[in-house]
């Protein structure tokens, strides 16, 4: 079985985004005060800003010892962590020269942030807390003393670096951030998908155990039946014709009780390892009884030892089925090749039939949707779920030379020797 890859969620990659951002800008903050402090640029009141900024870098620590604890980051935290920022810098730019500032405009960088990373109702009340501070600003804030001429200077450097920054911030920190979203609303829809499966499979599963409880009766009719034909009847050719019939009714029979068998086995975990080539070859076998009127060439092209798997036995029941499909199309000439690599086994089985129409390529594996005249359609979706199950997958090509190549592929265990 392959290990589950334990996965950061969007909204704690993203808040470890922010406190990056947020670390970036109180260095240039505390940068650009201090410059202006040592060099006796500005007359500011540099112990409230001094405060702010010791403010934001505490806010910085807590959140990084935060991000390593367990706990969850709700939309409502980041959310809060968004307005703080926002106050911040509220309280930055009033000791600064309030809207006169010109790094007033980087409180579109936290609503971009907010507009891509959380909901409207989120994204209004950032939105109202940031025109609310900026509306302030205009009314009331620490005057910049300076010359006019060195007023405009400040504010058209200031207003390019304040555009370079927040261009900076918006192109590459909010993409990922949205990037992070669509892939976790893109896993949330692949398991919403495969918690439907696992209900048609219930309920699939439900229907089998009742139809295998029922059909137990009507074969041991049929069974008792042909043995009395056949002890009445002497013709060769209606002995031969009974003897299969025989033998089809004892493969339902023995079908019935490996499915008790493979049950009471799923319940105790009971499991085997073996060799690949032992398991396909068993697997034909069993599936040449059922069905005999079809040929097939097997072939084992992997070097080195075969490979060893612990196959559940509903994947014994997933190869019948494709082996099965392949028959379907044409019972003549199947080739069935084993390969292997360091990391995977590939079983492919190749048919000699009509292929797979293009039209309806991509309803196959969904249930009881069938390209045949009989049948349920349940086959070819149960062997993908099962095979899914094992940690492998089920491909179907329309074969170059025509007919169709089927595709099993399943993780190997670690290489051992071929116990045959």
């Amino acid at each position: 079985m392959l290990a589950p890859v334990q996965l950061l969620s969007a909204s704690r990659q993203n808040l470890w985004r922010l406190s990056l951002i947020r670390i970036l800008v109180l260095a240039a903050q505390a940068g650009s005060v201090g410059i202006a402090y040592l060099f006796d640029l500005l007359t500011l009141p540099w112990l409230p800003l001094a405060l702010i900024l010791a403010v934001s870098a505490v806010l910085c620590l807590l959140t990084a010892v935060r991000l390593r604890g367990p706990w969850p980051v709700t939309e409502l935290e980041y959310a809060a962590q968004l307005g703080c920022d926002l106050l911040i810098h509220s309280l930055l730019l009033y000791f600064s020269g309030g809207s006169t500032n010109p790094f007033v405009s980087y409180y579109l960088v936290p609503l971009t942030i907010a507009a891509a990373t959380l909901p409207w109702l989120y994204s209004m009340l950032l939105s109202g807390l940031a025109l609310s501070g900026y509306t302030l600003l205009l009314i009331w804030y620490h005057p910049l003393e300076m010359p006019l001429a060195q007023r405009e200077t400040l504010l058209i450097y200031g207003m390019w670096l304040n555009f370079a920054l927040s261009a900076a911030f918006i192109t590459f920190f909010v993409v990922r951030m949205a990037v992070a979203l669509r892939s976790q609303d893109r896993l949330q829809a692949e398991r919403r998908e495969e918690g439907l499966r696992d209900q048609q499979l219930l309920a699939v599963a439900t229907q089998a155990a009742g139809a295998a409880h029922e059909l137990g009766t009507p074969l041991a009719t049929m069974s008792v039946l042909i043995k009395e034909l056949r002890r009445e009847h002497k013709d060769p050719l209606l002995q031969e014709d009974l003897a299969v019939l025989q033998e089809q009714v004892m493969l339902c029979k023995d079908t019935l009780q490996q499915l008790v068998r493979a049950a009471e086995a799923n319940r105790r975990q009971a499991v085997e390892e073996q060799s690949a080539h032992a398991w396909l070859e068993a697997a034909l076998s069993r599936w040449h009884l059922m069905r005999p009127e079809a040929s097939y060439r097997y072939q084992r092209l992997g070097q080195g030892s075969t490979p060893r798997l612990a196959p559940p036995p509903d994947l014994t029941q997933a190869l019948l089925n494709l082996l099965n499909n392949a028959a379907d199309a044409c019972p003549d000439d199947l080739d069935i090749r084993l390969d292997w690599t360091a990391l995977e086994l590939c079983i492919s089985i190749r048919d000699h039939g009509a292929g797979v129409p293009l039209a309806i390529a991509e309803q196959l594996g969904k249930p009881f949707f069938t390209t045949k005249g009989k049948g349920f359609g349940l086959g070819l979706f149960l062997s993908q779920a099962s095979v899914t199950r094992a940690g492998g997958s089920v491909k179907l090509y329309n074969h170059e030379d025509g007919g169709t190549l089927t595709e099993l592929r399943l993780p190997r265990l670690a290489p051992g020797e071929d116990h045959e």
